[in-house]
């Protein structure tokens, strides 16, 4: 007798489907997309309504045919790829490969692999969402198209290998403008003042806890203080001293904090980004192994969490009673709230999955512990406590503020108190852990003796640069990209050297922002986030059968092949170099920014009669500094392992430094230069190495990347910081401290002076 055959992506999915479905069905995985274009040729027929010309991927024949095979033999087959746009084109093209064996083909999806979820699904089966799929296959032909067409004009204009994107770019020139805005900034000078007060006709002494506290200036003469320079703060400080302090406001009152809704993609690549230290796209990683299943001993495989990829807060009824029962039996009737929490999902969302939960809410973290990688439970964990919080009651806090006049400036102190812990017992988001702050017993009108008047210079700051959170967030704000392109789209700009990273934060290089402008200059629609927004939402239209996928991409093509054919003619080349001000320190000609294979670097236009060449970076403002070449003195450090000839240490091109063989070339032995410095990333089993940019700047990162991509720009001393517990400090020297220790922790501002 037949049986009926379930196809999904993945093989991990195979054995946790297998586990609960037993002999009853054959299980088969397609590993993935089995068909695409072409990689060597554009495959769309530009003239014939963009038809596409589908062939099946390299390396993918052996696992059609044996899908074909098992198809055949196969009473009914049931597509079950991920339960989105992509797994609607996965499933549509497996369905092309399968139907002269087997044309009795449906299309099922489930939110979560479970026994419930699977069985309900083939109760269920429907046919393939013809809508869907031209959604995800126009998607894929714009793409080609922008990246087709583009990237041979960069490859003439600028260096071969480089590549354009219609969200890739604007991507970039996010990143781009950002960063010219900080080097347009001019930073403006401000002092703040804080007083330490008593209150007056207290009986215990003003060391006493809780007896004196900090009130900060808040106005002068009824508008928001602001004193720009040292002179006059010095005249306010004279003026202060003079006065009487008396509370001439105090408002207290009972303040409530609802929990956050439950993840989405964003939301999940945002917070493992700022908490774990995660990239997008090893959130996405984990998380789809979370979701395939995990082997926990005598549970087997089980799936963790519901799909990954989603815009939706909305929950099912069952996760939501799940939740409540564990939260009653386990922190008590206070913290559950009367009824369910249900969030509102965005208007522009999809809204095709639910939330990203635990699939089981009572298989807490400590559980499941003993049986996932380090990063596979604190991704767990993030998710689970995410959820839970989410179904829990809100925090309650007393806050207290006072307002208190001396003289004409007026000054303020707030003081927060915990009523109640709430959600927040199960989880802290960035800016909720804040401690108790209380203020001393006080009422208006009373008198307050000032105990300490300080002053602090301060400068304006500029914008902050993109973290892979941030630039999520901005993303999603814009509309540009979806969920399951955010990680690739980051992936992307790192691997082609568009950006760098620098303490988490993404900075453009000059190979970027030569990019960036050339495609701005001459694509000018196409690099505008609005219109990528709007192309996204016709997208989504597509999907929903209001719009037809040819005629979508027939209106963007009537506008794009004139700017295209316009660009091949006009855009500048740089190949040969990029003109900057500088002069050659050898003949006094103009030095070129050059694009080589290892990095970008100045050389004299006079080549090949001049041969000068030197590193660069710019300083903060973007103006161009020579970094000085130095004389390189080899250092004895030990012996080669591979021949036993003397290890010396060398310096690279971009200035770090690295341990080789003296037998060069007839030994290639060569090892990064370490710190000794132990990873402080968790569980990770690395150590700090010294590397530098492609733009020449030092910095320290972890010997395990890409696995681990902790880095540090100042050299890492192994010391744990007192404050926040940060595993290493680093040497840092300014002119107002010299030479010291600091914590590299974003937040923490210890230092300590090295003596």
């Amino acid at each position: 007798m037949s049986k009926d055959l379930i196809i999904v992506e993945s093989p991990a999915k195979v054995k946790t489907i297998k586990k609960f479905l037993g002999q009853d069905y054959l299980v088969e995985a397609s590993v993935g997309h089995v068909r695409d274009l072409p990689t060597k040729s554009l495959g769309v027929d530009e003239n014939n309504n963009f038809q596409p010309q589908y062939e099946i991927i390299p390396g993918k024949k052996k696992i059609v045919n044996k899908l074909r095979a098992t198809a055949s033999r196969a009473n009914q087959v049931f597509l079950a790829p991920d339960p989105d746009r992509e797994g609607e084109a996965i499933a549509w093209h497996i369905a092309e490969l399968i139907k002269d064996k087997n044309p009795n083909y449906n299309r099922i999806q489930f939110n979560e692999i479970t026994a419930r979820a699977v069985k309900e699904a083939l109760k269920h089966p429907r046919p393939l969402n013809e809508n869907l799929f031209n959604s995800q296959q126009a998607r894929r032909i714009l793409d080609r198209l922008v990246g087709y067409k583009i990237s041979p004009i960069l490859w003439k204009k600028v260096k071969r290998g480089l590549s354009a994107g219609r969200v890739q770019s604007v991507a970039l020139r996010l990143i781009v403008d950002r960063e010219r805005e900080r080097q347009k900034f001019v930073p403006e000078e401000y002092w703040l003042f804080k007083a330490k007060l008593e209150a007056e006709n207290n009986k215990e002494p003003s060391a006493a806890p809780g007896k004196n506290f900090v009130a900060e200036l808040w106005k002068i003469n009824k508008k928001k203080a602001h004193i720009p320079s040292a002179q006059k703060a010095q005249e306010l400080e004279q003026e202060v001293r003079k006065s009487s302090f008396v509370i001439s406001e105090l408002t207290e009152k009972e303040r409530k904090k609802e929990p956050k809704p439950p993840f989405i993609t964003s939301t999940l690549q945002q917070e493992a980004s700022t908490r774990l230290n995660f990239s997008a796209k090893k959130t996405m990683t984990v998380a789809q192994r979370l979701y395939e299943g995990v082997d926990l001993g005598d549970m087997g495989t089980t799936a963790l969490i519901t799909y990954m990829r989603t815009d939706s807060v909305r929950i099912a009824k069952e996760a939501q009673e799940a939740a409540r029962a564990w939260i009653l039996e386990n922190l008590g009737q206070k913290f559950c709230p009367p009824k369910p929490r249900n969030f509102k999902t965005k208007a522009a969302a999809q809204d095709a999955h639910e939330a990203i939960r635990p699939v089981d809410p009572s298989l807490t973290p400590d559980m499941v512990k003993a049986y996932l990688p380090a990063d596979h439970f604190r991704l767990y964990r993030l998710i689970w406590q995410r959820f839970m919080a989410s179904q829990m009651a809100p925090a309650r806090f007393w806050d207290t503020v006072v307002t208190i006049k001396a003289g004409n400036t007026l000054w303020r102190a707030k003081g927060q108190r915990q009523i109640f812990p709430g959600f927040l017992k199960i989880y802290y988001a960035n800016g909720e852990n804040q401690a108790d702050k209380e203020l001393p017993e006080l009422k208006e009108g009373q008198g307050l003796n000032l105990l300490e008047l300080s002053k602090e210079q301060k400068f304006t700051q500029p914008p902050s640069r993109f973290t892979e959170a941030s630039l999520v967030r901005k993303l999603e704000e814009l509309g540009i990209g979806r969920p399951s392109t955010y990680a690739t789209i980051i992936s992307t700009l790192t691997d082609r050297d568009y950006v760098t990273r620098q303490e988490k934060q993404f900075v453009p290089t000059e190979l970027g922002n030569v990019v960036c402008d050339l495609l701005v200059k001459h694509f000018p629609k196409l690099m505008d986030a609005s219109f990528t927004a709007a192309m996204e939402k016709d997208l989504d239209t597509i999907a929903l059968g209001d719009k037809n996928w040819v005629d979508v991409l027939q209106k963007f093509a009537q506008e794009f092949y004139p700017t295209l054919e316009k660009a091949q003619k006009e855009m500048a080349e740089v190949k040969a170099g990029k003109e900057t001000d500088i002069k050659c320190s050898k003949c006094g000609q103009t030095m070129l920014i050059r694009f080589g294979r290892n990095g970008t670097f100045l050389a004299c236009s006079g080549y090949p009669e001049c041969k000068n060449t030197a590193n660069f970076t710019r300083d903060e403002s973007g103006k161009i500094q020579i970094i000085p070449s130095e004389p390189i003195e080899l250092k004895k450090v030990g012996t080669c392992p591979k021949c036993g000839r003397d290890l010396v240490e060398k310096k690279a091109r971009t200035g770090s430094r690295f341990i080789a063989c003296t037998g060069y070339p007839e030994c290639n032995y060569t090892k990064p230069f370490s710190t000794h410095v132990p990873c402080p990333a968790p569980g990770c089993p690395g150590e700090l190495v010294e590397r530098s940019s492609r733009r020449g700047k030092i910095f320290y990162g972890c010997d395990q990347y890409p696995e681990c991509t902790y880095a540090v720009w100042d050299f890492p001393v192994e010391r744990e910081c007192p404050e926040c517990g940060s595993k290493i400090l680093v040497k840092k020297t300014t002119k107002a401290r010299g030479e010291h220790l600091a914590c590299p922790e974003k937040g923490c501002r210890y230092w300590e002076k090295i003596e």
